[in-house]
């Protein structure tokens, strides 16, 4: 069983919060993989090589650690909607969700030394119509900044929201029970793994 926390290759305050919430001490790492999806490559496919690449890469700064990366894409038809790059990306990518059923896919993969293990969950959700001058208004609340689809669930952007299918806790960032059960295959079980009552553990 590790007794050093687990490494969280992300710098996601909402992963935080969702590893908190179960329990886990975790140590969150800076790594730099570039987020750019090949031309032939299907979004779960993608979604999945970017959480490899970044749980290898936490691996790597810290030999002998397990490290945990995650990546969330939103999907709308063919359409792999991540972050918004301005304003104007982020209205289209509103106007392209609203009134209509998307996927979000969330990938986790945990690495130690030469071992990973990794899975993928999709979800579906369903938005209500959203007028341009909400979207806007959106917008300017900062929220879809840095959220991929341009909204948060677990913000302002869930009144956006009719009905979820799948796991919510996957749609803010991580699946908790596909996490939670592959943290085990490494030796790591949550809020019991080894009595810690450090900052991370809850707060």
């Amino acid at each position: 069983m590790h007794q050093q926390p687990l490494l969280l290759a992300s710098q996601s305050p909402r992963r935080a919060e969702l590893l908190r919430q179960i329990g886990v001490v975790f140590e969150p790492i800076r790594v730099d993989v570039e987020e750019r999806r090949a031309a032939d490559e299907q979004p779960e496919q993608y979604v999945a090589r970017l959480a490899r690449q970044k749980s290898a890469a936490g691996a790597q700064l810290q030999p002998g650690r397990v490290s945990l990366g995650a990546d969330t894409i939103v999907l709308c038809g063919q359409r792999v909607l991540e972050k918004p790059i301005d304003r104007e990306d982020c209205l289209a990518m509103l106007a392209l969700l609203s009134g209509k059923r998307h996927q979000v896919i969330t990938a986790v993969a945990v690495t130690h030394e030469q071992r990973q293990r990794h899975l993928t969950c999709v979800s579906q959700v369903s938005f209500r119509e959203i007028s341009q001058q909400e979207a806007s208004d959106y917008w300017y609340s900062g929220e879809p900044a840095d959220k991929a689809g341009a909204y948060a669930i677990q913000g302002l952007g869930g009144v956006f929201v009719q009905q979820i299918e799948g796991s919510y806790s996957a749609i803010v960032g991580l699946p908790l029970y596909e996490t939670q059960a592959l943290l085990a295959e490494f030796g790591l079980q949550c809020w019991q793994s080894n009595g810690a009552t450090g900052p991370e553990l809850a707060r």
